[in-house]
């Protein structure tokens, strides 16, 4: 059993799940079909390409809240904007963009595969394509890529042994850490980011995840 460490921190973050048309949502956490996204952008793996993106999806999932960031709403407008069939051009559009500011999440992706995971960490620092955080304007501003990344250890372990990637700033109190897991029983909270095919199809289906408050280490990583 190994675990992929990858460090996702930003100015801005949004990981929708059910955004129709001009409401953008955000969750608290990244999802999983975006996570995979990062990982399939890093290889340089083409949108219909199933038969790759499928053993990235066996893997289980888990999520550390270093800094769970505030939610914020971005208020947009575009002129003369071709509605989705074509049939008309509206004169103004209005979008509302939900977002994560300023958060620091440290991701773990599980399985048996080593092989698979070291070659998804070695992308990370090459990667073939550029990556964002749930959305193309939303880049990091760390490097996702940490040195000794895949570690010998379970999901859980992995998570709360790494050092935290988002020390306390100066005279603001520690916020508690939040910990996800993918379940692998089918308890806890569905979410519907399970990847069910190639990102071209956009299918996707139910995980689930439980979720505790977990103490973290105050140095910082590497």
């Amino acid at each position: 059993m190994a675990t992929l460490l990858l460090r996702l921190v930003g100015p801005m973050q949004s990981w929708g799940t059910t955004s129709r048309f001009d409401e953008r949502d955000t969750g608290k956490e990244p999802s999983k079909s975006g996570v995979l996204g990062l990982v399939a952008a890093a290889l340089g793996m083409d949108r219909e390409n199933w038969a790759d993106l499928e053993p990235l999806c066996r893997l289980r999932m888990g999520v550390r809240h270093d800094r769970p960031g505030v939610p914020k709403r971005d208020y947009q407008t575009a002129q003369r904007v071709i509605s989705a069939d074509g049939s008309k051009i509206h004169d103004t559009a209005v979008t509302t963009r939900h977002y994560l500011a300023d958060a620091a999440f440290l991701v773990g992706l599980c399985g048996e595969d080593r092989i698979l995971l070291e070659r998804a960490h070695a992308a990370f620092a090459d990667p073939v394509w550029p990556l964002a955080l749930g959305r193309k304007s939303y880049v990091p501003s760390e490097p996702i890529w940490m040195p000794g990344a895949v570690v010998d250890a379970d999901l859980r372990e992995a998570l709360t042994q790494w050092p935290s990637i988002a020390p306390a700033q100066r005279g603001q109190p520690r916020t508690p850490r939040i910990l996800s897991l993918e379940s692998a029983d089918r308890s806890g909270l569905m979410k519907m980011d399970q990847p069910l095919s190639s990102f071209a199809e956009r299918r996707f289906g139910p995980r689930f995840v439980l979720s505790e408050v977990l103490d973290v280490p105050v140095q910082t990583g590497a």
